[in-house]
C-alpha cells in the first residue's frame, strides 16, 4: 500500500515533467455529460484536477469548484490558469492524497475523470467516498480508461479494466441512485506527445435523488 508520501513524490515528478499547456482543455466527456445532465451550475468537486482543465471550465460555465490534487506543482498550475481565464474566485485549489483523506461537505456535482495510477491504493474505496459527497439531487460522473493507450503506464497483457457495470457495483449505491449513463464508447485519444490511438472509456453518470 502506497503511503502519502509515495504519492507525492510520484505526482510531483509526473507533473514537474509535463508541459504546462498538458491536460489544460477540459475532457470532451465531461463537457457532454454536464451540459446534458447538470446545465444548472452550483458546487463542484473535481478529484485528481491535474492542471485543471476540467475545473476551469465548469467554473467558467458557473460553477464553484473545490479541485483536488495531491500534486502541490499541479494545483500552481491550477491557480494560474484560473486566474488566466478570470474565474480564481471560483476555483479553489486543495491538496489532498485521496488515499489517506477526502475533502469535507457535499457537492452538486462529483467528476473523477481518470482517476488511475500505477501506484498500490482503493479506487473502490476512493470512488465510493466520491458518491458519498454528492448532494441530494446532485451527479457523480466517472469516466475511466477501459482500454489501453499506447504512452500508457499500464501496459502489459495481463492488464484488465472493469467494464462500466463492474464498476457501478464496485460502488455499492443504495436505491436512491439511478444511472443516467452507464457504458463504454470509444474515441480517438491524444498522448502526451500529440500521438493518437483509438481508445475505449468506462462512462458513468449517477444521480443520487432528490
Amino acid at each position: 500500500m502506497s503511503t502519502g508520501s509515495d504519492s507525492a513524490a510520484f505526482w510531483e515528478n509526473h507533473y514537474s515533467r509535463l508541459d504546462e499547456q498538458w491536460g489544460t482543455r477540459p475532457n470532451a466527456v465531461l463537457e457532454d455529460l454536464v451540459t446534458a445532465l447538470a446545465p444548472t451550475p452550483g458546487t463542484a468537486l473535481d478529484l485528481g484536477c491535474g492542471h485543471g482543465g476540467d475545473a476551469i471550465w465548469l467554473a467558467t460555465r458557473g460553477w464553484d469548484v473545490t479541485a483536488v490534487d495531491v500534486s502541490a506543482t499541479a494545483l500552481r498550475r491550477v491557480a494560474t490558469g484560473a486566474r488566466t481565464s478570470g474565474v480564481a474566485e471560483r476555483v479553489h485549489p486543495a491538496r489532498h492524497d485521496l488515499a489517506h483523506d477526502f475533502p469535507e461537505g457535499r457537492f452538486d456535482l462529483v467528476n473523477a475523470s481518470y482517476f488511475h495510477t500505477p501506484l498500490e491504493i482503493s479506487r473502490e474505496k476512493v470512488l465510493r467516498r466520491a458518491a458519498a459527497a454528492v448532494a441530494t439531487g446532485g451527479l457523480l460522473i466517472i469516466v475511466e480508461h477501459a482500454s489501453v493507450a499506447p504512452w500508457s503506464w499500464q501496459t502489459g497483457e495481463d492488464v484488465r479494466f472493469p467494464r462500466p457495470d463492474e464498476v457501478l457495483a464496485s460502488l455499492e449505491l443504495d436505491d436512491s441512485w439511478t444511472a443516467e449513463r452507464c457504458h463504454a464508447p470509444q474515441r480517438t485519444a491524444t498522448g502526451p506527445q500529440g500521438q493518437t490511438a483509438t481508445v475505449s472509456e468506462n462512462v458513468l453518470a449517477l444521480r443520487r435523488a432528490s
